[in-house]
C-alpha cells in the first residue's frame, strides 16, 4: 500500500513536534507537546501518542521518521552523544517501533535539518550539501545525492567539536568545552560562545540576539564582536570546504538569522580554502524551524514509502 503521508517527529530537549507531510512536501497537520524532562519511558510514550493522534486524524499506513538530539551506535542501536541525557544508552529506535507496531527510522537532528534543506529547501538541486546548526550548540550534517552520510562512527558532520582552525594567539588555548577539550568551534560559534566572547572583550552580559541588534544600530563594541564571529565562522567553514568541498552550505539555528553572514563569510573564507576560486554557496534556510520535522519525514524516500 502506498503511504499517503510521511510523519516526521522532531524530538527536542524542551518540545516534541510531529507533522504529516504529503508526497509534494505539503504539511497537512502538526502537533507538539512538552518533552517529559529526564523521563525516557515518558518520552517514548509521548512520541507514540503524537503519531497515533495524527493517524487517527488522517488515517493509517504512514511512515515515521524521528530526529533526535544525538545519534545511534550502528552496532547496538543505542543512543549516544545526546544532550537529552535520559536517551543515552537506550534502544530508542527499537522501543518506538515496539510502541507503534512498525519500523521507525531515526537520525541526528542536524542530519535531518541538512536532509530537509537538500530535499526541497534552500539547497534543493545541489548534490553535495553541508547543513550547519548555529544555536545553543554547533552541529552539522552531510547529504550527498539526497542521502544522509552517517559515517563509520555515526559522527559525520560533527564539525563543532574540532578545534577552531588557524587560531590566533588570543584564541589559545580556548574556552573549555563540555566534550572535555578546549577551543572547540562550538565554544566560539554557538550562541553562548558569542555571548562569552562579547563579555571577554568588555562588552558586558548580553544575549547573541541583542549583540546583533546593537551592532546593526552602530554600537562599536557589538560590531567588533560580530566581526570576530564572522571571521571565525569563515575559518571554520573553510576547513569544511577543504575536506568536503560541498556545492552548498545551509545555515540553521538561531544565529542563521544574522543577515550579514551570507555576504561577509564567503568574502573571507577564500583566504583559507585551498583553491584559487571558491564557488560553494552559503545559503539561509528555507524551512527554518520546520526543517526538523521535514527532514525526519524525508528519512523515508518516496520509493520506499510504497
Amino acid at each position: 500500500m502506498t503511504a499517503r503521508f510521511r510523519i516526521g517527529v522532531d524530538l527536542g530537549g524542551t518540545k516534541i513536534e510531529a507533522a504529516a507531510i504529503d508526497r509534494d512536501g505539503k504539511i497537512h497537520t502538526r502537533r507538539r507537546v512538552a518533552t517529559p524532562a529526564g523521563d525516557y519511558h515518558g518520552t517514548v510514550a509521548a512520541v507514540a501518542a503524537l503519531v497515533h493522534g495524527i493517524e487517527a486524524e488522517l488515517g493509517t499506513g504512514m511512515t515515521v521518521g524521528v530526529g533526535i538530539p544525538g545519534t545511534l551506535v550502528a552496532r547496538t542501536g543505542l543512543v549516544k552523544n545526546a544532550n537529552s541525557t535520559c536517551l543515552i544508552g537506550r534502544p530508542l529506535g527499537r522501543d518506538l517501533s515496539t510502541a507503534l507496531g512498525y519500523e521507525v527510522r531515526l537520525a541526528n537532528d542536524a542530519n535531518c535539518f541538512a536532509l530537509s534543506e537538500a530535499s526541497d529547501g534552500a539547497a534543493a538541486g545541489y548534490g553535495n550539501v553541508f547543513g550547519v546548526i548555529l544555536g545553543t550548540g554547533v552541529g552539522g550534517g552531510v547529504v550527498i545525492d539526497g542521502r544522509i552520510v552517517v559515517g563509520a562512527n555515526a559522527i559525520a558532520g560533527e564539525w563543532g567539536h574540532n578545534k577552531l582552525p588557524w587560531p590566533r594567539p588570543d584564541e589559545l588555548p580556548g574556552r573549555p568545552c563540555y566534550c572535555g577539550r578546549d577551543g572547540c568551534i562550538e565554544t566560539f560559534l554557538s550562541g553562548p560562545g558569542l555571548a562569552a566572547d562579547h563579555r571577554c572583550h568588555g562588552g558586558g552580559d548580553m544575549t547573541g540576539e541583542r549583540i546583533v541588534a546593537e551592532a546593526e544600530a552602530g554600537d562599536a563594541t557589538c560590531r567588533a564582536t560580530l566581526d570576530r564571529y564572522v571571521e571565525r565562522l569563515a575559518r571554520a567553514l573553510a576547513s569544511v570546504i577543504n575536506i568536503l568541498d560541498p556545492d552548498a552550505i545551509v545555515l540553521g539555528g538561531g544565529l542563521s538569522a544574522i543577515s550579514r553572514l551570507y555576504e561577509d563569510v564567503p568574502r573571507r573564507w577564500g583566504n583559507f580554502v585551498f583553491s584559487d576560486e571558491v564557488i560553494t554557496k552559503l545559503l539561509p534556510p528555507m524551512h527554518g524551524d520546520s526543517s526538523g520535522v521535514r527532514g525526519a519525514a524525508w528519512l523515508w524516500r518516496p520509493d520506499e514509502a510504497e
